[in-house]
């Protein structure tokens, strides 16, 4: 392999592979505290990839309950320039962190009150997924849906890299995805290392029984683990839409499984183990030959088998301990 190509291939990887960390992290949020798997995270994706192209643009199309629709026939206030880009990306994935709360309060809450099994949490928050999903159908139809080329204002569409007598080019979404998943990776890294949610989240996830009894309310901070996956669903379901599009309303069906992927590559509750896990997938696709590139989803599942033979709790996760 040519070192253009081999650069190329690591910037692509990544970049996607970002994406799937900050994802993730939304899956890992709820295990470290509930000990289950949210279905439900994939339609969250995808409600906040809807919910900021509806604040940006507004235009649907043919199939829906919202067909022929033009919210804004003057053009969006918030998708006419970057700030207000950036502004409806905020707000969009602040409802998606509310229907993560309202999941919440529907799916889990009645089931965890009455001691249920995680099994039932599970199949409940699957069914919720089924029912997000087909309600995205029912109003936008299931046609792709595009952001304008200029939703990032005026910057070049890529940057050319020159390497020898070859040329690496980088588009430029590319890297406004890298650098706000980081931002968003430090920032919850901060918040949950640093503060006093962030303490109170650690002891909710150690031993809840515990937590109550020292005057942690589980349920506040149940709540605020699900806006905080809900929010980090939505940005990154956004950030993928402006580089492909929102491709109907399965869009995060893909992500959702590759986010399973992911956490467990990385170790079931480890945020490290999210971001590396991401990464290293994002980076196993971007290798996949081009002849093969319609085998690229089976990459993820492929090498997560591989390394759970070798190291069954994943790259940064903690063995079980059985005590006697």
């Amino acid at each position: 392999m040519e070192l253009t190509q081999f650069i190329q291939n690591v910037l692509n990887g990544v970049s996607i592979g970002s994406v799937y960390a900050i994802f993730a992290l939304g899956y890992t949020l709820i295990f470290s505290i509930l000990g289950i798997i949210n279905f439900a995270h994939g339609a969250v994706f995808t409600l906040g990839a809807y919910f900021t192209y509806t604040l940006a643009v507004g235009q649907f199309g043919i199939n829906g309950l919202l067909k022929n629709v033009d919210l804004f026939p003057n053009g969006s206030p918030l998708g006419s320039s970057v700030p207000g880009f950036v502004l409806a990306l905020l707000i969009g994935s602040v409802l998606a962190g509310l229907v993560g709360v309202v999941i919440e309060r529907l799916a889990f809450r009645p089931l965890r009150s009455r001691g249920a099994d995680p099994l039932l949490a599970l199949v409940s928050s699957l069914g919720v997924a089924l029912v997000l999903v087909n309600l995205i159908q029912y109003l936008v139809g299931a046609e792709i849906y595009s952001f304008p080329a200029d939703v990032y204002g005026n910057l070049k569409p890529a940057l050319v890299l020159h390497v020898g007598e070859k040329l690496v080019v980088i588009r430029t979404v590319q890297i406004i995805i890298f650098v706000v998943s980081m931002i968003m990776l430090i920032i919850l890294g901060y918040l949950i290392s640093r503060t006093k949610i962030g303490k109170a989240l650690r002891a909710v996830a150690e031993n809840p029984g515990t937590s109550s009894l020292l005057g942690i309310s589980v349920d506040r901070y149940v709540l605020y683990t699900f806006f905080l996956s809900g929010f980090l669903g939505g940005l990154a379901g956004t950030l993928v839409a402006t580089s492909f599009g929102i491709a109907g309303p399965y869009f995060g069906v893909t992500y959702g499984l590759k986010g399973l992927a992911v956490i467990v590559l990385g170790g079931l509750g480890s945020i490290p183990g999210a971001v590396v896990g991401g990464i290293v997938i994002g980076l196993a696709e971007a290798f996949v030959p081009a002849e093969y590139s319609a085998y690229k989803e089976a990459v993820a599942f492929a090498l997560l088998f591989v390394i759970l033979l070798v190291r069954p709790q994943g790259l940064l996760g903690r063995a079980l301990v059985q005590k006697v």
